[in-house]
């Protein structure tokens, strides 16, 4: 568990917080889905709802699977 909670911390180094604005009447998934087309990134979630709305415009998706494992759809081979 030591040597996961590290290997996260280091991780999480890595990773940049940004600044986006949230227009009138547009909901946090709103948000997500028109940034990740815009930048052209996958989108790490479980949500069904948001993980179809991705998929619909041709953003990989990553999620949770089996509790233990990280799976990819919509990435180019």
């Amino acid at each position: 568990m030591r040597q996961q909670a590290s290997l996260a911390l280091k991780l999480a180094e890595k990773c940049r917080i940004v600044s986006v604005e949230q227009g009138y009447k547009e909901t946090h998934d709103d948000v997500v889905v028109r940034i990740a087309a815009e930048w052209r990134c996958p989108v790490a979630t479980n949500d069904a709802a948001l993980r179809k709305r991705l998929r619909s415009i041709s953003v990989p998706v990553i999620y949770l699977r089996q509790r233990s494992r990280l799976e990819m759809e919509g990435s180019k081979p």
